[in-house]
C-alpha cells in the first residue's frame, strides 16, 4: 500500500496535481504528530478524552492523504484524492465534536445524543473502518463491521449467539461517546506510549543505528558456521523488538541478510525462513517487545517492567532453538562461516554510542519508570548519541525524516487499534464475551491443554487478517478469562495468548513476514512459510511450558523450581530442533529420534519424575549420537 505514495524519499513529489499539494501536507502533518506525541509525553496535563480523539483524528487524515482508494493512473484518481479531502475537513469536525463532549453531564444519558453528535459519531466510525481497510486491510475492517452489524441486529440472530440488540443511538453513544469502543484502551496505549517507541526505532534507522546493530551481528557471529544466517538472527532479535512489526523488520534487515545467507550457500526458502522466524521472535523479545506488550500491561494491570522481566528467558529460549536450527541446517549443507567480515573492534569503535540508548531505556523500564517518558529519553538519547560523533550527527533534514517516518509507521498500528477498540465495544456491550469464556470452558470440558488447543486455533485464524497487536487485543478480551476459570495465572495466560498471536506471521497459508522474506530471496511463498513454520517452533512449544511449567515467574514460584523449568525447556527445545532437523552431531537414526520424540513428552508432562526420565533420555541419546559421530569420522 505505501507503494500508492507518489514521492521519493528525498522529497520531490510526482504525479498528479492532488498530490503535489497532498504530499507535502502529508510530510508536515506527520512531523507535527510526532512533535505533538513528543510535547504530550513531556507535559501530560491533557486528559485522556481529549488526547485520545487528537490522535485519532490526525491519524485518520494522515491515512486518507497517504493511502488514496485507488491507484495512480485510474479515471477517477483525481476526483477521489479532491474527496479526500473534503473527508479530512468532515473528520476534522467530527474530532471537535467528539474532543469538546461534556462527558460529565447526564443529558445525554437522559435524551440521547443530538443530531450533530449522531452525525460525527457516524462519520468518525465509517472513517475508521475505511482508513484501517486502507492503511491495514480489507479483512480487519470488515471484522471491525461485522462487529458493529452484531451490535445493532443481534437480536435477529439464533438464540445461542443473539443479544438483545440496541439502537442506532445507543450504539453510536458507547462505540464514540465513551472510553470503550474505539478511543478505548488499545488506541489510548497506542497514543501514550507505543507511537514514543516506534519514533524510536524510527530515529535508530535514520542515524546509522541500525545498520550498526547489523554489522555488529555480523562481526560477532559471521566467521562462524552459518555466520550470516547467525547474525540475520542476532540482528532481528534487536531490530524486531524496537521496529514494532515483523514484517517491518524482514522486509528491512532482510533486505541485507537474505541475500549474504543465499552467497553462503542456504537455500532461498532456508533464507527466507531463517529472516521471517528471527523477525517474529523480535516481537517477543524486551525491552520493547512490539505494541502488544504495553497492552498487556494495562489489561493485567501489571508494571512493565514485570512483564519485560518474566518475557526474557522464553524470549532467550525461543532465540536458541532458532540459531540451533540454523546451525544444523549449515552443518547439513556442508556450510563455513564468512571469509570476510567486519572486525568486531572497528565496529565497536564506529557505532558504540548507539548501544547506550537501547541500555538507559531497558534500565528505565526495569526500574518502572513511565514507558511513555522512557519513550521519550529513548528518542533524545539516540539524537544526543548521533550528535557526540561527526561520522553519525544528524542534520535537520534526517531529524525531520525521522519525525516523519515515525509518524507514517505508527498509521497502521494506531488505526487497527481503533478498529479492535469496536470490538472490544461490542463485545462488552452486548456481552458476548462472557458467552464465549463459557463456550470454550464448556467445550474443553475442563481440560486445559483442549482450552489452549483452541486458542491456538483461534489465534491463527484471527491472524489470517489481523495484525498481531489486534489480534492479541480481541483472544485477551474474549480467551483470556476462560484460561483464568481454568487455573491459568492472568499473566501467564495473557503471555500465552500473546505469544500465540504471532503465530499468523509463520503460519501457512498466510505467513505475511515469511512471504515478505520470500518476496526477497525469490522463494514459493507457502515453501518458506513452511520453513519458518519449523524454524519458530518456540511459539507453539514454549507456552505449553508456561502453562504447565515455571517458565513464566509468578508470585509464589521457588527459585528452584524456575530453574529446572529453564532446565526443562532448554532440553524441549533442543530436543525438538534435533527431530526437526533430523541431525545432532550426525544424522539421527530413526530409533534416536523415536526416542527424541518420547522424551520431549515425557518433558511436556507435569512432573519431577517424568521431567527427570525425559531429560535423562534426552542426554542418551546425545551422548550416542555423538559416539556415532566419532566412529564416522574413523
Amino acid at each position: 500500500m505505501t507503494s500508492m505514495m507518489n514521492g521519493d524519499s528525498n522529497g520531490t513529489v510526482k504525479g498528479t496535481w492532488p498530490d503535489k499539494f497532498a504530499l507535502p501536507v502529508m510530510a508536515w502533518l506527520a512531523v507535527g504528530l510526532a512533535v505533538f506525541h513528543l510535547w504530550y509525553a513531556l507535559d501530560t496535563t491533557l486528559p485522556a478524552t481529549q488526547l485520545r480523539p487528537i490522535h485519532l483524528v490526525w491519524v485518520l487524515v494522515l491515512i486518507l492523504l497517504r493511502f488514496p482508494s485507488v491507484p495512480a493512473g485510474h479515471s477517477l484518481y483525481t476526483p477521489l484524492r479532491l474527496m479526500d479531502v473534503l473527508l479530512a475537513l468532515g473528520i476534522l469536525w467530527a474530532g471537535w465534536v467528539t474532543a469538546t463532549f461534556d462527558h460529565s453531564s447526564i443529558d445525554h444519558l437522559r435524551y440521547g445524543l443530538n443530531a450533530s453528535q449522531q452525525f460525527a459519531g457516524a462519520l468518525l466510525l465509517v472513517m475508521v473502518l475505511e482508513c484501517t481497510r486502507r492503511a491495514v486491510g480489507w479483512e480487519m475492517a470488515l471484522i471491525g463491521t461485522v462487529f458493529l452489524v452484531y451490535s445493532l441486529a443481534g437480536h435477529l440472530l439464533p438464540e445461542v449467539i443473539a443479544n438483545r440488540g440496541f439502537s442506532f443511538e445507543r450504539v453510536l453513544r458507547f462505540q464514540v461517546f465513551t472510553t470503550e469502543g474505539i478511543f478505548g484502551a488499545p488506541l489510548g496505549i497506542a497514543a501514550s506510549t507505543v507511537f514514543l517507541f516506534v519514533l524510536f526505532g524510527a530515529f535508530l534507522e535514520v542515524t546509522g543505528a541500525g545498520r550498526f546493530f547489523i554489522d555488529l551481528a555480523y562481526a560477532a557471529a559471521g566467521k562462524y558456521r552459518g555466520g550470516p544466517a547467525k547474525a540475520a538472527v542476532l540482528a532481528s532479535a534487536g531490530m524486531g523488538s524496537i521496529s514494532g512489526s515483523a514484517i517491518a523488520n524482514a522486509a528491512t534487515s532482510g533486505a541485507f541478510t537474505i541475500p549474504m545467507m543465499k552467497r553462503l550457500g542456504y537455500q532461498p526458502k532456508q533464507a527466507a525462513g531463517i529472516e521471517a522466524a528471527a523477525s517474529t521472535g523480535g516481537q517477543i523479545m524486551p525491552p520493547i517487545m512490539g505494541a502488544g506488550a504495553f497492552i498487556m500491561a494495562e489489561y493485567t494491570n501489571t508494571p512493565y517492567s514485570t512483564i519485560v522481566a518474566v518475557a526474557i528467558a522464553p524470549a532467550a529460549l525461543y532465540f536458541i532453538g532458532v540459531l540451533l536450527s540454523v546451525h544444523l541446517m549449515a552443518a547439513k549443507l556442508g556450510l563455513k562461516g564468512m571469509d570476510k567480515t567486519p572486525p568486531l573492534r572497528d565496529t565497536l569503535v564506529f557505532g558504540f554510542h548507539f548501544i547506550v540508548p537501547l541500555v538507559l531505556i531497558t534500565a528505565l523500564l526495569l526500574m518502572n519508570y513511565s514507558p511513555a517518558r522512557v519513550g521519550v529519553v529513548g528518542c533524545i538519547a539516540v539524537l544526543v548519541a548521533a550528535l557526540l560523533r561527526a561520522h553519525t550527527r544528524p542534520t535537520l533534514r534526517v531529524l525531520f525524516t525521522g519525525l516523519k517516518n515515525g509518524a507514517l509507521m505508527m498509521l497502521p498500528i494506531s488505526a487497527a487499534c481503533a478498529t479492535a477498540g469496536i470490538v472490544v465495544g461490542a463485545l462488552g456491550q452486548t456481552g458476548i464475551g462472557l458467552e464465549f469464556t463459557g463456550f470454550v470452558v464448556s467445550l474443553a470440558g475442563g481440560h486445559l491443554w483442549l482450552a489452549l488447543l483452541l486458542v491456538a486455533l483461534a489465534a491463527l485464524v484471527l491472524g489470517l487478517g489481523l495484525p498481531v497487536t489486534a489480534a492479541y487485543i480481541l483472544l485477551a478480551v474474549m480467551a483470556a478469562p476462560a484460561l483464568g476459570d481454568l487455573g491459568v495465572p492472568v499473566l501467564v495466560a495473557h503471555m500465552v495468548i500473546f505469544w500465540l498471536s504471532q503465530s499468523s506471521n509463520v503460519t501457512p497459508p498466510v505467513a505475511l513476514a515469511a512471504f515478505a522474506s520470500a518476496g526477497i530471496a525469490g522463494a514459493r511463498p507457502l515453501s518458506a512459510a513452511f520453513e519458518a513454520f519449523k524454524l519458530a517452533k518456540g511459539l507453539f512449544i514454549l507456552p505449553l511450558l508456561m502453562v504447565y511449567g515455571d517458565l513464566i515467574w509468578v508470585e509464589g514460584t521457588s527459585a528452584g523450581a524456575y530453574a529446572l523449568s529453564l532446565a526443562m525447556a532448554l532440553l524441549v527445545m533442543m530436543a525438538f530442533t534435533f527431530v526437526l532437523e533430523n541431525r545432532l552431531f550426525t544424522r539421527l537414526h530413526s530409533m534416536e529420534a523415536v526416542a527424541l520424540l518420547g522424551a520431549i513428552a515425557m518433558m511436556l508432562h507435569p512432573g519431577l519424575w517424568s521431567d527427570c526420565a525425559g531429560a535423562a533420555l534426552t542426554l542418551a541419546v546425545m551422548a550416542f549420537n555423538y559416539r556415532a559421530s566419532l566412529s564416522s569420522r574413523l
